[in-house]
């Protein structure tokens, strides 16, 4: 971690920056239990394990007044209708938010408060989405062959919960009807204790 200031470059096409501290690889076999089509994801798994998405962290100190930042990619694909998605999380500081500027792709980001409210959004370049204090959020890519890139900022003692969405899941789904997204309903979406 740099004692000055500094700069880093995220040069098209893929948007990742000249200098990391983490690279972060996901992989189909780390979304057990995430996605709604069992059968389809184990199929999956076992013919490829392919790649869903990666994060590239410029890490800081985990505390007040500073801000963790990095790039998040977003792989094409789906498992059974549902596209490709991050495992997403809460904030283990909930009253934390979060910045996302999409870079390249389309997509959404679904959220969701432990309160009951939910919202989807659409990612698309140039567009920025502000994440409230106390919503869970997952980046979700909807392009047939194109990644879905967003740089990303929050602040430093933020932290993540993951263990709740790996529990409960998240109230809806994004999945491909008659050749388009659609947001659907989480059958299997269990509320759990209020954090």
């Amino acid at each position: 971690m740099k004692a000055v200031p500094f700069t880093f470059n995220l040069n098209s096409p893929d948007f990742v920056p000249s200098e990391f501290d983490n690279h972060i690889q996901r992989r189909l076999s780390a979304m057990k239990g995430q996605f709604l089509d069992e059968a389809a994801y184990e199929a999956l798994l076992n013919a490829a394990n392919p790649l869903l998405y990666e994060v590239y962290e410029l890490q800081r100190p985990v505390q007040p007044g500073e801000l963790q930042h990095g790039i998040s990619i977003v792989h094409p694909g789906k498992v059974g209708s549902e596209y490709h998605m991050t495992k997403g999380h809460f904030h283990e500081v909930l009253e934390t938010g979060e910045v996302y500027y999409c870079l390249k792709g389309q997509g959404y980001m679904v959220m969701e408060t432990p309160e009951g409210e939910w919202a989807v959004e659409a990612l698309s370049p140039g567009r920025v989405l502000y994440v409230l204090p106390r919503w869970a959020h997952r980046s979700v890519n909807v392009s047939p062959d194109e990644d879905l890139i967003t740089f990303f900022i929050y602040p430093g003692n933020a932290g993540h919960d993951y263990g709740t969405i790996e529990q409960q899941g998240f109230r809806k789904l994004i999945v491909e009807q008659e050749g388009q997204p659609a947001v659907v309903d989480n059958p299997r979406w269990e509320r759990t204790a209020v954090p």
